[in-house]
């Protein structure tokens, strides 16, 4: 829902549709010793009219051809075979979706040479690899070396779309380093976020706590010297107020019985605390917030739920209508939320009838 392309946990996938995508692990290529592990070597071409008879051999024969490649032979020289088995085994398994990881043993020395050997080795049984994944390692140089490499391996083999190949990165990404990769320059297509998707460090825990605005039809306030703590009385719709650029200005609450705010309507926005923040505002287009899924005993019309597919693309139109400087890590410009004059003298009204009057002496 909140962007994410793909889950590498397939029981998500079977479950809600969400597209598969991973890669091989470490401990697989590990587990290989050697090409002579490899017995079963026919490998059918994609067109289904053909079968390669040694997929090996033409993988090994393309190694060499890439050694032989003068700007190139500066790294890619003699490559780690167990890796090399690895690969060709997976990608004799998975043709269509070939994606190796790289950093077994040395990224740009054994694993890039290895992969593109297999991935052109495949492209001349007529299929196309996905790319490669790195888990460690300087992921910003890494991946520009391996973007230079792959557009020399175009270029030199007439290989349309080699140079395109999608770089993945993974290695406890976080906003932090993603942050810190685009001030550098990469060539990362895709971050593979795992740990910090899970656990949130900044906020491991939510804190939500229950107050209650209104009951039996009477309108009910909590106060307190920490403003944030004060909390806003009666039933209330929100509706968001969208500017003449698209963007949303700001969010605002009615009390139940107002009238709901229209486009080109002028209206009045105030802070629900500060008398001094104020402001009109003739609204472009007015988006109304709450609506409702589960009514319960209420009687109340329900809306049928949205599927995840649009979930989705209504969380993506919501990020696309905020300006960038509400969105920014360092110093966001805080989002509005204000309340109609109404509600706002409601507010204080009710305020001033529920704190205690002091007495000195």
């Amino acid at each position: 829902m909140g962007g994410f392309d793909a889950t590498s946990n397939v029981d998500a996938g079977r479950r809600f549709g969400i597209p598969v995508r991973g890669t091989h692990s470490h401990a697989f290529v590990s587990s290989f010793m050697g090409l002579e592990e490899i017995t079963n070597r026919s490998l059918q071409y994609s067109s289904g009219r053909q079968v390669c008879n040694d997929f090996v051999s033409l993988t090994q024969e393309w190694l060499r051809k890439l050694q032989a490649v003068s700007s190139l032979r500066g790294y890619f020289r003699e490559t780690n075979r167990s890796e090399l088995a690895a690969f060709i085994s997976y990608a004799m398994s998975f043709p269509t979706q070939f994606q190796a990881l790289v950093d077994t043993f040395d990224v740009l020395r054994s694993g890039i040479p290895n992969f593109c050997a297999v991935a052109l080795a495949l492209n001349e049984l007529g299929y196309k690899s996905l790319g490669i994944r790195l888990d460690s390692g300087d992921l910003a140089y890494l991946s520009n070396e391996t973007r230079k490499f792959f557009c020399i391996v175009e270029d030199e083999f007439a290989v349309t779309g080699f140079k395109e190949l999608i770089i993945t990165a993974s290695n406890d990404i976080k906003e932090e380093t993603i942050d810190a990769l685009n001030k550098q320059g990469h060539e990362v297509d895709s971050f593979g976020i795992g740990t910090h998707l899970v656990t949130c460090s900044a906020q491991p825990a939510l804190g939500c706590v229950y107050k209650l605005v209104e009951i039996n039809k009477h309108p009910r306030m909590k106060l307190s010297q920490d403003i944030e703590k004060v909390t806003i009385p009666c039933k209330k719709e929100a509706f968001r107020l969208y500017g003449i650029e698209g963007y949303a200005l700001l969010d605002i609450m009615k009390g139940e019985n107002e009238l709901a705010p229209k486009e080109g309507q002028r209206l009045l926005c105030r802070h629900p605390f500060s008398e001094s923040k104020r402001a009109y505002v003739v609204p472009q287009r007015v988006e109304q917030l709450f609506k409702c899924f589960w009514a319960g005993n209420s009687g109340l019309p329900q809306e049928p739920l949205p599927s995840l597919t649009e979930i989705r693309e209504r969380c993506k139109a919501q990020l696309k209508a905020m300006r960038s400087d509400h969105l920014r890590g360092l110093n966001p410009t805080p989002y509005k939320v204000s309340v109609t004059a109404s509600l706002y003298e409601f507010i204080h009204s009710l305020w001033l009838s529920e704190a205690p009057v002091g007495e000195l002496r």
